[in-house]
């Protein structure tokens, strides 16, 4: 598969960390609810669609700071699972994939 934001090429697992070290800025976290709430989320730049989880309330104020890369890695496996889903053959080609 292709990275959907690089030339980088491989299989899955190679492409999952190479996501978490090269496109970080791609999930971005956010405070919702006046700051009480917390969110990650990424997006889709093929077809846009996005996945957005809420980060569990119950975790220290220093909880995302922490464990921003694990975070990172579940929403980029969350991404890649929608690639190969919705997006095969074409998984990873960019924004405008080939017309079938």
């Amino acid at each position: 598969m292709r990275c959907p934001w690089c030339d980088f090429e491989g299989p899955l697992r190679p492409l999952h960390a190479h996501l978490a070290v090269s496109h970080p800025e791609q999930v971005r976290f956010e405070d919702r609810s006046g700051g009480d709430r917390q969110v990650y989320a990424v997006a889709c730049p093929i077809c846009g669609a996005g996945y957005e989880q809420t980060i569990k309330p119950r975790h220290a104020p220093d909880f995302v700071d922490e464990y921003r890369r694990e975070i990172r890695l579940v929403a980029f496996d969350m991404l890649l699972n929608h690639l190969v889903g919705e997006h095969e053959p074409h998984a990873g080609a960019g924004p405008n994939p080939p017309e079938s």
